[in-house]
């Protein structure tokens, strides 16, 4: 590298802060206070979309209960009924054992 380039890449950087000076305390301080909002204006966002999306998985979970319990009652219900649809069956076939029974007696 050429003994030129080197000395204008240091003249370069060490005028660097001299050429841009820093801003004024009141535009800087407005700078910081702009990103403690943005920041915390994040951040709560984030707290926002968490709790939204933490809702919405348990409203699911909830509906799926809700399935499974009618279709726990529903199944109930099919149970009793063919259940009672048996027994019903079953004390008819007892009568008519019982008439045949009766008849042949008499």
């Amino acid at each position: 590298m050429p003994l030129w380039v080197f000395v204008f890449v240091i003249l370069a950087l060490s005028s660097s802060s001299h050429c841009f000076p820093h801003p004024p305390l009141a535009l800087r301080m407005r700078r910081y206070t702009d990103a403690i909002f943005t920041n915390s204006y994040r951040k709560v966002l984030g707290q926002m979309s968490a709790r939204k999306l933490l809702q919405d998985i348990m409203s699911r979970q909830q509906g799926e209960r809700n399935q499974e319990r009618g279709a726990r009652a529903r199944l109930g219900r099919q149970v009793d009924s063919v259940w009672a649809e048996q027994k019903q069956m079953a004390l008819e076939s007892i009568l008519v054992a019982l008439r045949q029974k009766h008849r042949n007696q008499e």
